[in-house]
């Protein structure tokens, strides 16, 4: 009977064909929401950066190329090349290169001099600072080079006690150099948080292969180290170079906007203030900072690419 009832359903299996139909139906599901767990997962964190960077991108290009009535035009990217907005980006690739590039060299041997100490304490000391110093700027950095190296500060009255007075010598804090010596102070220790793990990822056994084949601590880190260490160096100065070309708080509160420098141009274009009605040209000035700040960081996601396989 039971045969005869499954023929006459039409299968030999004693289920319907809408069963087996929505069997089937579910396991797709499954598989599909299986598949779609890290695009679900990565999802919140896309959304964000969108809200955060991508429309404001979107809007910084828009703008760059139009005018205020909304009519196309290359007059703002024209301006913004010309005379002291040319000359802003002048400065602030100038700054840039030289905050990154000094502070990089310093941050290695900083790096490696604590990678290289006995005591747990001290590194577990100067990776917690070099986080917490390499976040520290704006107005609170202002603040503190002033009281400490200004005209009137209290470093300053110490060294004019031993006739050291930096200021007698031609220094000045609230210049070009002042304001690089003022960013070293975070470079630095975002260098030293950088090239840490590279550092780590020497390991002991490539030295002793190379003494062991009589190769001397100079020729170690001339064909061994420095080549391994190369690219995590090029990437920690081209971030460095990314973090000081975009930096703004702490040059405007130090200079109040006298040195030309195109985050500050920018802060006064949108401002207002003083310059009415040229807010486009400020979007264009922050369309050419984009353009330099996206080649910096394919140029580093190319260097890490090459660090990484020393680093697993």
């Amino acid at each position: 009977m039971t045969f005869v009832s499954n023929v006459a359903s039409g299968s030999d299996t004693g289920v319907s064909e809408p069963d087996a139909t929505s069997t089937s139906s579910k396991r797709r599901l499954r598989k599909i929401l299986r598949g779609s767990r890290p695009v679900l997962a990565l999802a919140p964190f896309v959304i964000y950066t969108f809200l955060g960077l991508g429309i404001p991108t979107i809007a910084i290009v828009w703008a760059a190329f139009h005018t205020q009535q909304g009519q196309v035009t290359f007059a703002n990217m024209h301006a913004a090349l010309q005379g002291s907005y040319l000359l802003g980006f002048e400065n602030s690739i100038k700054l840039a290169l030289l905050t990154s590039i000094v502070p990089g060299v310093l941050g290695v041997f900083l790096a490696y001099a604590i990678e290289t100490s006995r005591s747990t304490v001290l590194k577990r000391v100067v990776g917690t600072a070099s986080g917490v110093l390499a976040n520290f700027g704006g107005v609170n950095l202002t603040f503190m080079f002033i009281v400490s190296l200004g005209a009137t500060g209290v470093l300053t009255g110490w060294l004019s006690v031993i006739h050291l007075n930096p200021w007698n010598f031609g220094f000045d804090l609230y210049t070009f150099y002042g304001v690089a010596i003022v960013y070293m102070y975070f470079q630095i220790p975002l260098m030293v948080l950088v090239i840490t793990p590279a550092l780590g990822g020497l390991r002991a056994s490539w030295r002793e292969a190379a003494q062991n084949l009589g190769a001397s601590s100079w020729r170690y880190w001339r064909y061994v180290g420095i080549p391994v260490l190369m690219p995590s160096v090029l990437g920690g100065i081209l971030l460095l170079f990314g973090s000081a070309f975009a930096a703004y708080a702490t040059a405007q509160t130090l200079t109040s906007g006298i040195i030309a420098l195109s985050p500050i141009q920018i802060g006064a274009l949108l401002d207002g203030n003083v310059i009415a009605n040229q807010a486009n040209v400020g979007y264009a000035i922050g369309f050419g900072m984009l353009v330099i700040l996206s080649v910096t960081m394919i140029l580093y996601s190319l260097v890490r690419r090459r660090a990484s396989k020393w680093l697993r």
